[in-house]
């Protein structure tokens, strides 16, 4: 996948520290970081799905994991998940 790709990543709600089901972008941060610094173009889309992140590419889903496996802020380089993420998107094509 060329750089500058748009990327949509799907997330739903989950619950945190036995908090209410809510949508929560805190353990997407580290994620967007890592794919913003290759260059994409990254939009959040909610759905309906509790738990999950789906990457899309091309309407493919190229990237999913369960939202709570996601570390929490940072900038994702750290983050083994963010790391299978990137090469997904980058092997899009």
């Amino acid at each position: 996948m060329p750089k500058n790709a748009l990327v949509i990543m799907r997330y739903g709600p989950y619950s945190a520290v036995g908090l209410s089901v809510e949508y929560r972008t805190f353990r997407l941060e580290g994620m967007q970081a890592a794919l913003a610094e290759d260059g994409h173009e990254v939009i959040l889309e909610k759905t309906e799905d509790w738990n999950v992140v789906e990457l899309v590419v091309n309407g493919k889903v190229v990237f999913q994991c369960d939202i709570k496996d996601l570390e929490f802020g940072g900038d994702g380089k750290l983050d083994p998940l963010c790391k299978e993420a990137r090469i997904a998107v980058l092997s899009a094509y």
